[in-house]
């Protein structure tokens, strides 16, 4: 037996799946609490193909309203005060708590380095 054909002979064989397929692979990640590595491996794929098929279709993917896999726009910075509006009462020792969309709960003060917890809220995001 040649070293190439041992070689060959080990190698698992590129499964090509349909665009619905993909789709429905990519479905099962975007569930709440779902895991892109558990559900890659479940149907023996890549992660990171699946990452790639995620990052393909998110520009046309269509999220309904009230889909709770759906993203929430968040403005970082000093909200404008308008005069109906009195400005909430500051919080105590100036704590803020930021709940993720998973349900994972990051209390900060006004000390925090802005850098450290966008990387913080990042890798919880992922999970």
């Amino acid at each position: 037996m040649s070293v190439a054909s041992s070689v060959g002979s080990n190698r698992r064989q590129r499964r090509l799946r349909s665009e619905d397929e993909k789709r429905r692979i990519v479905a099962e990640t975007l569930e709440r609490g779902a895991s892109v590595s558990v559900v890659a491996r479940r149907h023996d794929v890549n992660a990171n193909l699946v990452f790639t098929w995620r990052r393909k279709m998110g520009a046309t993917a269509s999220i309904s309203p009230g889909d709770p896999t759906g993203f929430m726009p968040a403005v970082i910075g000093v909200p404008t005060r308008t005069a109906a509006a009195p400005a909430p009462p500051p919080s105590p020792g100036g704590q803020m708590e930021i709940v993720l969309a998973g349900g994972d709960r990051v209390i900060v003060d006004r000390t925090v380095d802005a850098v450290a917890l966008a990387g913080v809220i990042e890798v919880l995001s992922r999970r």
